[in-house]
């Protein structure tokens, strides 16, 4: 096996339960975790031990499209620092005015991601256990989100070529994912200084909401077949973390850091003129330090398909919100005892 492994976040617990062998403990390696986003360390950390040095952001950012904003009355200002229900309300307004959904997404898969992270949500227990039928956070998700398909201000989109050509075609008024969705945004060059990043809405009524999330990027894992682990550990923590010129220099792939001292260099506060002169980089760098911390799983992909299958049957098929998510919790709990 190679001796540096990159996971995506969302793999890496799962890996490390899965194969308990094959990742380094990287705890007391020399490595300052403190110095990236504890939500971002969480994704690699498991019972309690590191093995993972987190690389580029999933820093969820909401990305509008300012003239559209505009006919509707409206500034990238009025979805800063709000609720969910606000957002619901002014979407409808936009809606009403222009003839366009605010946001669409390849089904609610990412949708979900970015709201259930934004609250520190999980779909397991302190004890690992799966709980989504009596969990107040997914009920409170749930219905926010089929509010938003039922007023159309969230349209769903049969895969990720017409997720894309909506959002670069102008029929939707933004996009909401991880920062690296900036990549298909600037896609459509002739509507540079058209768009404008900022939070996420937090869901209200819930414990621990913020209006920061993450959703996708990536992290780097030491394998334990590896021959010199001190060189490995060495280059890590000289470069992932620890290095601001790396981090300006993989800047233009759209690699955005998670090490946070990455944020205050030079090349990540210089304006970007598609975002209508925003610091964007050093914007996501600090929405990234505040990215709560969740509890991930094993079973985190299937607990997020039976999730988005429970709603897809309420939305769709007439079912019940709560004996859905019974179901939903029944699906993933049979899968875990296999």
């Amino acid at each position: 096996m190679a001796d540096i492994i990159l996971l995506d976040d969302s793999m890496v617990a799962q890996e490390v339960v899965s194969y308990p062998d094959v990742f380094m403990d990287l705890t007391d390696s020399g490595i300052d975790f403190s110095e990236f986003s504890a939500g971002k360390v969480a994704c690699s950390t498991v019972d309690g031990k590191n093995y993972g040095v987190p690389f580029d952001s999933g820093a969820a950012i909401a990305a509008y499209r300012t003239d559209i904003l505009a006919e509707a009355g409206y500034t990238v200002d009025d979805f800063t620092d709000i609720t969910w229900s606000e957002w619901i309300e002014k979407a409808k307004v936009v809606k009403q005015k222009t003839g366009k959904a605010m946001l669409n997404g390849q089904g609610a898969y990412n949708q979900l991601t970015v709201m259930l992270t934004s609250c520190g949500g999980s779909y397991f227990d302190e004890d690992g256990k799966i709980q989504m039928a009596d969990n107040k956070k997914i009920k409170k998700i749930s219905e926010l989100y089929l509010e938003m398909l039922e007023a159309g201000v969230f349209q769903e989109e049969v895969g990720w070529d017409t997720y894309i050509g909506n959002m670069n075609n102008g029929n939707v008024a933004g996009a909401m994912n991880g920062c690296w969705i900036m990549s298909s945004i600037q896609a459509a060059e002739d509507q540079s200084g058209l768009w404008a990043i900022t939070n996420v809405p937090k869901v209200d009524g819930v414990s621990g909401a913020t209006n920061y999330s993450s959703q996708g990027g990536s992290t780097w894992t030491v394998t334990t077949a590896c021959k010199n682990p001190e060189l490995a550990i060495d280059f890590l923590n000289a470069t992932f973390a620890g290095s601001t010129e790396l981090y300006d220099n993989i800047l233009p792939s759209s690699a955005i850091a998670t090490w946070i001292p990455a944020g205050d260099s030079e090349v990540y506060k210089q304006p970007v003129e598609f975002f209508g002169g925003q610091e964007v980089y050093s914007m996501i760098v600090d929405f990234t330090a505040k990215v709560p911390s969740c509890r991930i799983g094993a079973y985190e992909a299937s607990a997020r398909t039976a999730w988005v299958t429970a709603l897809t049957n309420v939305a769709y098929s007439g079912g019940d919100l709560d004996e859905e998510l019974a179901a939903a919790e029944q699906t993933v709990a049979f899968e875990m005892e296999q």
